[in-house]
């Protein structure tokens, strides 16, 4: 039987971090609800852009690509906003509120010596850095986190499997070779339905949190992984 300790990948954008809560920048040039509208359109083109270079096997930066889904939301709302608003939303990016759930399970990570918590997420490092620590709430919790794996070193995006593969080869000690196919002891937490399938579909255990409150109804992680694949 391994001795080895549980190693626990938590997701940032949508599962730790509400990515609603930057529609409270929003609101300031919008009003609450076409902020709210703005907000959700965002999140959708930021993740979707991130699917499409994919499917190119192209990259380019996470700060990139949600700058530039930022000006499609806007756009499709016809809206604008000069540059210096906008690069003051962005910078609101890196403040984002924390799930009310979150403090609690964090509380009880620190007493848990049995678990190596991890951040691993398609953001810059400069991204999740300055989150971790500008985030008015998650910032308290910055030493919680052995270290901030990001794809960016990889340069592809979740559920590319390439990421699992290097965050399980970062965090076991090697770059490449048969540490990245260690997954024992290897879970993901995360609210993004595409990121646990992608975990899943390369052996990790994981945990989909419902941020929405609506259940599992995609029917991908059973295409992928077979019956129970979410």
């Amino acid at each position: 039987m391994s001795d080895k300790k549980t190693i626990i990948a938590f997701d940032l954008y949508s599962t730790l971090l509400s990515t609603s809560s930057v529609a409270q920048e929003l609101s300031l040039h919008f009003g609450d609800e076409k902020a709210q509208s703005i907000a959700e359109l965002w999140r959708r083109y930021q993740l979707e852009y991130t699917f499409r270079m994919n499917s190119m096997t192209l990259y380019k930066p996470f700060s990139e690509i949600t700058r530039t889904s930022l000006h499609h939301a806007l756009t499709e709302h016809k809206l604008s906003l000069p540059e210096a608003a906008i690069n003051h939303i962005m910078h609101s990016y890196n403040s984002l509120t924390l799930f009310p759930d979150v403090k609690s399970g964090l509380d009880n990570l620190v007493t848990d010596p049995q678990i190596i918590p991890y951040i691993f997420s398609n953001g810059t490092y400069e991204m999740v850095y300055e989150s971790i620590n500008q985030s008015p709430e998650l910032a308290g919790y910055k030493q919680v986190f052995k270290e901030l794996v990001t794809v960016e070193e990889v340069g592809c995006y979740k559920p590319h499997p390439r990421v699992y593969e290097h965050f399980v080869g970062k965090v076991r000690g090697g770059v490449c070779g048969e540490d990245t196919r260690d997954w024992e002891g290897v879970w993901l937490v995360s609210g993004n339905a595409f990121d646990v399938v992608g975990a899943r579909a390369v052996g990790w255990q994981t945990c989909w949190v419902d941020r929405r409150g609506a259940g599992w109804v995609g029917g991908w992680g059973a295409a992928c992984c077979g019956e129970g694949g979410g």
